[in-house]
């Protein structure tokens, strides 16, 4: 079996789950991944045979991808800021949003007042370690923690923090009924803010093998996350200090509403879908 046949075979096995143009980039993600072959080199070596263990890797990429399973739980691995990170079933798979998040966040530190060679950073929900790991490349001094409840979602944050030899502090944690012990000039959340009659709304290839815990509130309470980042806030920020929040579009005013009185500053920021999706505010 050639290159060419495993093309042929992969667009007519998930033609009704994916477009022409889905199917040629998954092809040459995985093409690359097992043969390392770019796409440039993928057209010279289209008449390529396989070794018989390339050929069943191939196939049984095509029948996960069959179940609508995400390509990046296929790989292993995914993208995100320009970093390469480790991912399983066990964490979220990074989103643009998020990058938009840190994007904002990045240049909102950066022209701070705060003292960028003492900087404590606090992320809420670290999932793979994405948001203190590419905070920790652009501020290598900060003193940066991170809290999960999952201890396998840790485990992949972890081997993240390890594979870009990047220092982090990892708590395993219930943060809902957690107590912090110290102050923070940054403080960061990606949590998880589905609400639970929300989850008729969402993809199968997202509900079915993404992790709920990282999804949906665990209460009826959509805003609890936000609720107990307020309240951390009032005590745990210092002044000057920061809080950026990805939150769920359609509670954009209700989040920015328990925000606007501990802070001088609140903003409800558009991401660039035009969806509300990020509360940023300065203490």
């Amino acid at each position: 079996m050639t290159v060419a046949d495993i093309k042929n075979i992969l667009k007519r096995e998930i033609s009704g789950l994916y477009t022409d143009s889905e199917t040629d980039f998954l092809f040459s993600v995985f093409v690359e991944k097992i043969l390392g072959l770019n796409q440039i080199q993928i057209r010279m070596n289209s008449d390529l045979e396989l070794s018989d263990e390339n050929e069943k890797k191939f196939k049984n990429i095509i029948s996960d991808l069959k179940t609508e399973k995400p390509y990046q739980y296929i790989l292993g691995e995914t993208e995100f800021y320009g970093m390469r990170f480790y991912v399983n079933e066990n964490v979220l798979i990074p989103r643009p949003e998020t990058e938009e998040l840190l994007e904002l966040a990045i240049n909102k530190i950066q022209s701070s007042k705060l003292d960028l060679d003492q900087l404590k950073i606090l992320d809420i929900g670290t999932g793979s370690g994405i948001i203190p790991l590419v905070l920790k490349k652009h501020f290598s001094s900060a003193k940066i923690s991170s809290i999960d409840f999952s201890e396998k979602a840790l485990e992949a944050a972890k081997r993240n923090a390890e594979f870009h030899q990047l220092e982090v502090v990892f708590i395993h944690a219930d943060y809902l009924n957690f107590n912090l012990n110290e102050n923070y000039d940054v403080i960061i959340s990606n949590p998880p803010y589905i609400g639970m009659d929300e989850e008729i709304e969402i993809e199968y290839s997202v509900k079915d093998f993404e992790p709920k815990m990282a999804l949906f509130s665990p209460t009826k309470d959509a805003l609890i996350f936000y609720k107990k980042i307020a309240e951390d806030s009032k005590k745990y920020l210092n002044k000057n200090g920061l809080l950026f929040l990805e939150i769920n579009q359609k509670l954009g005013k209700e989040t920015l509403e328990l925000y606007k009185n501990e802070f001088k500053e609140a903003d409800l920021i558009k991401d660039l879908s035009g969806n509300d999706r990020f509360v940023i505010a300065a203490k």
